[in-house]
C-alpha cells in the first residue's frame, strides 16, 4: 500500500506534464498541474504516519522512506499545492496563454523531481535527483525572458552547478572511505554508509562533510555561496519564487541534515556542527545586512530565505531533539509563510507595475484583502508571535543554549531582531508613508491570487498559537532514525 502512495505521489506530477505537453491548451493544463497538487499533497499527508516505524525500503532498496524525509515531502507539497492555485491567477495577469502550457510541463517536472528526491536511499542517486531540480528549474527562473531574468537563469545554473559538483566529490569520498573497509563494491545507501562510518578515518569523514555541505550549501542558499539566490528568486514568476524558496531549499537542507546523520554515530566529532552552526551565523549577518538597505520587493523576500536558511542550519547544526524539533517546525512554517510572502510580492508588483519598494505606497488603500494578508505574513516572517515562526525559533535558541556552540545564540538573537526592524520598516513605507503616489490604475485580482494567501496565513496562525504533541512525538523520531535508532 505504501508502495502504491509513493508511486502515485511521483506519477502525478509526472502525468501532469506530460499532460500539459501534449494537449497544450492553457485551460486544461491549469486543470491538470492543480489536479496533480491535489494528490500530491493527499499522498503527502499520509506519508509521516507511515514513516513512525522506521525508514521502509522498496524497489530493491532504492527508495527509502523515512521520518525526515516524509516532513520535507509534506513541505513541498504544500508549497506546490498553493503555488499551483496562485499560479491559476497570476500567469493569467502575464497574457502569456501561447507558453502557458509549456510553463504547466516545467512547473509539474520541477515539482516530481523535489518531491522524488527525498526518497532516494542510494546517496549518490539523490545528488543526480537534486541536480534533476537545477535543470528543470533553470528554465523557470528564465521563463519571462526578460534580459534580467536570463541573466539569473545563468547565474542559477553555473553557481549551484559548481557548487552540487561539490557535493559530488564529498560524496565520492564518503564512498572511498566506505571502500577502505568494506571492499571496493557495497550499496551506498545511507544506512549501510551509516553503519561504516564509525571505522573510516574521521579527517577523511570529516573533509567528504565539508565538501557535501559546501555543495549542497549553495543549493541552499547559504552565505557566502548564496550569490545566486537573491537574483533567481527576485526574476522568476512569483509562483516559480514560491517554489524555490519554500520547497527546492528544504530538499537540499535534507541531504546536509541526513550526512550529519551518518557523523554523529561515528565519532561525535565537533567539527562539522560547529561549521554548520558558524554558516548557519554568518547567513543570518548577510542577510540582515542586505535587508535593511534593500530596495528591491523580490529581492527582499530572497534575503529572508538566506536568513531562515540559516535559521535552519543553526536549528541542525545545534543539534539534539530540540534542535531537530524547531528545526523540522521551522521548515514548514517557513514554507507556508514564504509562499504567502511571494503571492503577495507578486499581486503588489503587477498591480503596481514595478519591483521597487520606493515606487509601491498605500497598498492597503489599493488591495484592502491582499495587503492586509501580505502585512500580517510580513509580521510573521519575522518571527513575531503569535505566528509559527515564532515557537519554532523559540525552540531553536532554547536548543543552543542546551549545547556546545550557545556561543551562537546571542548572535542569532541580536541579528533576528535587527532584521524585524529592518524588515517591517519597508512595509511601514510601503504601507503608511503618504509621501508616495497612488498608481494610476490597479489590475484587479481575482480570487484565484488570493485564497492562497490564506490558505497560507490559517494554519500559520494555528501552529503559533498549538504546537501540537503529535508533532513533537513525530519529531523525537526524526531524531531517532537520523542516528540509526528506531
Amino acid at each position: 500500500m505504501t508502495g502504491a502512495l509513493l508511486l502515485l505521489l511521483v506519477l502525478s506530477p509526472t502525468v501532469a506534464a506530460a499532460g500539459c505537453l501534449i494537449l497544450r491548451r492553457p485551460r486544461w493544463c491549469e486543470g491538470l498541474n492543480l489536479a496533480a497538487a491535489a494528490v500530491s499533497l493527499l499522498v503527502a499527508l499520509a506519508l509521516p504516519p507511515l514513516a513512525l516505524g522506521g525508514p521502509r525500503l522498496y524497489w530493491q532498496t532504492y527508495v527509502r522512506l523515512d521520518a525526515a524525509g516524509a516532513w520535507t515531502i509534506l513541505c513541498t507539497a504544500v508549497v506546490y499545492f498553493l503555488a499551483s492555485l496562485y499560479a491559476v491567477g497570476y500567469m493569467r495577469l502575464l497574457d502569456e496563454d501561447r507558453r502557458l502550457p509549456r510553463f504547466y510541463a516545467l512547473f509539474a517536472a520541477f515539482a516530481c523531481t523535489m518531491l522524488a528526491a527525498p526518497l532516494m536511499n542510494n546517496i549518490g542517486v539523490y545528488w543526480i535527483a537534486v541536480e534533476l531540480t537545477t535543470l528543470v528549474s533553470t528554465f523557470l527562473v528564465g521563463f519571462e525572458l526578460g534580459r534580467e531574468s536570463i541573466e539569473a537563469a545563468w547565474k542559477y545554473i553555473i553557481v549551484v552547478s559548481a557548487g552540487i559538483s561539490l557535493a559530488l566529490l564529498g560524496t565520492l569520498l564518503f564512498y572511498w572511505g566506505g571502500s577502505l573497509v568494506a571492499g571496493p563494491t557495497y550499496d551506498m545507501t545511507w544506512e549501510v554508509l551509516q553503519g561504516l562510518a564509525p571505522r573510516i578515518d574521521p579527517v577523511l569523514l570529516d573533509t567528504a562533510f565539508l565538501l557535501v555541505l559546501i555543495g549542497y550549501g549553495t543549493k541552499v542558499g547559504l552565505a557566502p555561496m548564496h550569490t545566486w539566490l537573491p537574483d533567481a528568486h527576485s526574476e522568476g514568476p512569483a509562483p516559480v519564487s514560491a517554489m524555490l524558496s519554500g520547497a527546492l531549499l528544504n530538499t537540499a537542507m535534507l541531504g546536509i541534515l541526513r550526512f550529519l546523520g551518518v557523523l554523529d554515530p561515528a565519532h561525535g566529532d565537533l567539527l562539522p556542527r560547529t561549521v554548520l552552526v558558524a554558516l548557519g551565523a554568518f547567513s543570518l549577518l548577510v542577510a540582515a545586512l542586505f535587508i535593511v538597505r534593500q530596495q528591491g520587493i523580490k529581492r527582499l523576500m530572497a534575503y529572508s530565505s538566506v536568513e531562515h536558511m540559516g535559521v535552519l542550519a543553526l536549528a541542525f547544526g545545534f543539534g539534539g531533539p530540540l534542535g531537530i524539533a524547531g528545526g523540522l517546525y521551522h521548515m514548514l512554517n517557513h514554507s507556508l509563510n514564504k509562499s504567502l510572502m511571494f503571492f503577495g510580492a507578486g499581486n503588489v508588483m503587477r498591480g503596481y507595475g514595478s519591483k521597487e519598494i520606493p515606487a509601491i505606497r498605500h497598498v492597503l488603500s489599493i488591495y484592502p484583502r491582499s495587503g492586509l494578508l501580505w502585512l500580517a505574513g510580513a509580521v510573521a516572517i519575522t518571527g513575531a508571535p503569535p505566528f509559527g515562526l515564532f515557537l519554532s525559533e523559540i525552540t531553536i535558541l532554547r536548543a543552543g543554549l542546551a549545547g556546545p556552540n550557545a556561543w551562537a545564540v546571542a548572535i542569532m538573537l541580536v541579528l533576528l531582531i535587527v532584521i524585524f526592524i529592518g524588515f517591517l520598516n519597508h512595509f511601514r513605507l510601503m504601507y503608511f508613508d503618504d509621501r508616495g503616489p497612488l498608481p494610476a490604475a490597479a489590475k484587479p485580482l481575482s480570487a484565484w491570487c488570493v485564497a492562497p494567501m490564506i490558505l497560507a496565513i490559517i494554519p500559520l496562525l494555528v501552529l503559533g498559537l498549538w504546537w501540537p504533541q503529535a508533532f513533537w512525538h513525530f519529531f523525537a523520531i526524526v531524531a531517532q532514525q537520523l542516528r540509526g535508532g528506531t
